[in-house]
């Protein structure tokens, strides 16, 4: 028997497609405990200082267990004036929002006997329309945080959400609108399929490519955009009540959107898993090229974080507003006369 046609012939149960979608969610669960570790050392590379060295090894691997072990036995403080279901709510409802959109991704194709497997939980013809839907869920999240704990600098922090999602979601949106529009669909596959074809858009539409990166970066809350959580300002923003496993699910909530925001763009701009330009894929697996690109995200990511500083609220709106939306619908105009020209 062939056991390896057996398992792409299973992934037509639709009992084992949940089976690998909860596989799917625990590799991105993992993923972002890595990124974690990930960014603790190398942001203490940026600022030549050691980062976590004491559990572990020198590399301190085993750190993030010691802090979930602290996370799991600490005390869970809910505030007495709190609104109880909408405050237990919101990081619940964040790291639902992340899972969701990562089951909508495919991470690569694997080649057996002449046919190509595509590797992903489901498929569907709107998926980035759909990850997008999914995304803005992440907003009602903090608002849920902010609100539910009946703290000033809570809800502070959850009005500069708001209006920091208010500027940044259009010029999203539109972005990934152009590479549908130049794609000619809105399905994650056919955009791959057609930068193999064409060109990465990275090179077709750079402008979109900036901002998309800068949009995601809001929209993910990083540095420079972190105004909701601003320490020096807010305490800790939206999550200033929380402790224990609930911090620690916001907490993991934020990196699994990071990752899962990492392969949006992998996949709308630099070719999804397919190879280098011109070169091919090398003879490497794509799955080894989807992942390898992620992890450069990534770090461009953490590199951004230890670069820049904070900017003000005020200017951040403006950026959203006043630079990426008419950006955002100049190269919609470009993206659409490329692809005129192109069919």
């Amino acid at each position: 028997m062939d056991y390896i046609q057996l398992a792409f012939d299973l992934l037509g149960n639709p009992w084992i497609r949940g089976v690998v979608g909860l596989i799917v969610v625990g590799v991105i669960f993992f993923s972002a405990i890595v990124m974690v570790w990930l960014e603790r050392k190398f942001l203490g590379d940026i600022q030549t200082r050691p980062g976590p060295n004491r559990v572990g090894g020198r590399f301190g691997l085993l750190q993030l267990v010691a802090d979930a072990i602290k996370l799991f036995t600490k005390e869970d403080i809910v505030p007495e004036n709190a609104d109880k279901p909408v405050h237990a709510g919101g990081p619940i409802v964040a790291l639902t929002s992340a899972f969701l959109m990562a089951v909508a991704v495919p991470y690569g194709v694997v080649s057996f006997e002449g046919s190509e497997y595509l590797l992903a939980v489901t498929t569907m013809d709107i998926s980035a329309l759909y990850v997008e839907a999914v995304a803005a869920v992440s907003i009602i999240a903090l608002f849920m945080a902010g609100w539910g704990s009946n703290n000033k600098y809570s809800l502070l922090g959850a009005f500069r959400n708001i209006a920091r999602m208010l500027g940044y979601e259009v010029p999203l949106g539109l972005a990934v609108l152009s590479v549908a529009v130049m794609a000619q669909s809105l399905d994650f596959v056919q955009i791959v399929s057609r930068q193999e074809q064409l060109a990465w858009f990275i090179f077709m539409q750079p402008l979109g490519f900036i901002v998309f990166g800068v949009a995601l970066l809001a929209d993910l809350g990083r540095i420079p955009f972190d105004q909701i959580e601003a320490e020096e300002e807010l305490i800790a923003g939206v999550f200033t009540e929380y402790s224990s496993m609930r911090w620690g699910f916001a907490f993991f909530a934020e990196y699994l959107h990071a990752i899962v925001g990492a392969c949006l763009v992998v996949i709308l701009f630099l070719g999804g898993w397919s190879g280098l330009p011109f070169l091919g894929t090398l003879f490497i697996p794509p799955v080894l090229w989807f992942v390898g690109k992620v992890f450069v995200v990534i770090m461009v990511m953490i590199w951004i974080r230890g670069a820049l500083p904070r900017v003000r609220i005020d200017q951040v709106t403006d950026l959203g507003w006043k630079v990426l939306f008419p950006y955002s619908l100049i190269n919609l105009v470009w993206a659409a006369a490329v692809a005129m020209v192109v069919s």
